[in-house]
């Protein structure tokens, strides 16, 4: 039951504005990145007629595989409250490895870097959980980290690869000539959505991410899933780097590195919010589409791809200042 009091001509609803704007806020979130998608698909079709047929459309979401697998694991870590600023020097600093250790391993090299990749990340993770430092600054010294050593190990200089171990990375399969990448990608997604729906771990990470020391009163694992999220989004970082070596067929220390911005963008613009409790895998794989599309739309349009780093920057400044729970920050600074 709503009571309402007069304030000049219009009604004002009694009780807890914060379940309001909540309420709100959530809505939004839901609404918001099909409704942006639908309209950038539709402004680009009128604009290129070509885009929706499906040749274009295979192309756009073969470009979108690296951000998608980057953001999978990336969106873990914010759904629970932190961030990792390290998925973009760690997928280069991959493909430096997997470029080097073809010639001796084989196809072992893939899980063998992908495995190096997750211990990294759970490197990270433990130093976050342990040390209590914020995931922002532990990860942001991985990025310097990973970024220094891919420089070190590849002499600065990009690695080529040959012959046909990462075939299946690039190929294309069936009449309709579908990506292999897009494949792939589609399998981890559905994965990792499984995982989220028939665990617990979907509970935990909003948990945590809504209210951690209420997580830990209710006894959820805290530390434990803080440091297997973290550990998942490196071997994302690990597997995105391999996938980008059987694009260009080499690998180089900063092969990724402009994937950050994006994948940060991706996650928040699909509606998971920045502050965690928010968010989960289907929001993700609409918001690396936006910024695919969006991408596409800036090349039809004309704009210099220069500029693509001023739109995603803008991008993640206004979906933060909609997504962002003001409930959980009385103080910004």
């Amino acid at each position: 039951m709503y009571v309402t009091e007069k304030t000049g001509t219009l009604p004002r609803v009694a009780g807890n504005p914060r379940l309001t704007r909540a309420a709100r806020r959530r809505l939004l979130l839901m609404v918001m990145p099909g409704a942006v998608l639908a309209v950038l698909v539709a402004a680009i079709a009128v604009a290129n007629p070509n885009f929706l047929r499906a040749g274009s459309i295979w192309t756009v979401l073969d470009s979108a595989v690296p951000i998608l697998i980057l953001a999978t694991g990336a969106m873990l870590v914010i759904l629970c409250g932190g961030i990792d600023l390290s998925v973009a020097a760690l997928a280069s600093l991959a493909s430096v490895l997997v470029a080097l250790w073809i010639p001796l391993l084989g196809g072992w090299a893939v899980p063998a870097v992908v495995l190096l990749c997750a211990l990294a990340g759970l490197l990270q993770g433990a130093i976050h959980v342990v040390a209590q430092i914020p995931s922002f600054l532990v990860t942001l010294g991985g990025m310097a980290v990973w970024a220094g050593l891919a420089l070190v190990i590849s002499g600065a200089a990009t690695i080529g690869v040959s012959g046909t171990t990462l075939d299946w990375a690039f190929t294309r399969v069936g009449d309709a000539r579908i990506p292999s990448a897009v494949l792939i990608a589609a399998a981890l997604v559905v994965v990792v959505a499984v995982v989220l729906q028939f665990t617990p771990l979907r509970r935990w990470l909003v948990a945590i991410g809504s209210s951690e020391s209420a997580a830990l009163m209710a006894g959820v694992p805290v530390a434990q899933t803080k440091m297997a999220v973290l550990a998942v989004s490196g071997a994302c970082a690990g597997f995105a780097g391999v996938m980008l070596v059987g694009r260009t067929f080499s690998g180089a220390p900063s092969l990724a590195d402009s994937l950050l911005l994006p994948v940060v963008a991706a996650i928040v613009v699909g509606g998971t919010a920045i502050t965690g409790g928010f968010g989960g895998i289907g929001r993700t794989v609409i918001g690396v589409l936006i910024i695919t599309v969006l991408r596409v739309g800036l090349s039809v349009a004309g704009v210099d791809s220069s500029y693509e780093q001023i739109f995603y920057g803008v991008l993640v400044i206004g979906a933060v200042a909609l997504t962002i729970d003001r409930s959980k920050l009385p103080f910004v600074k």
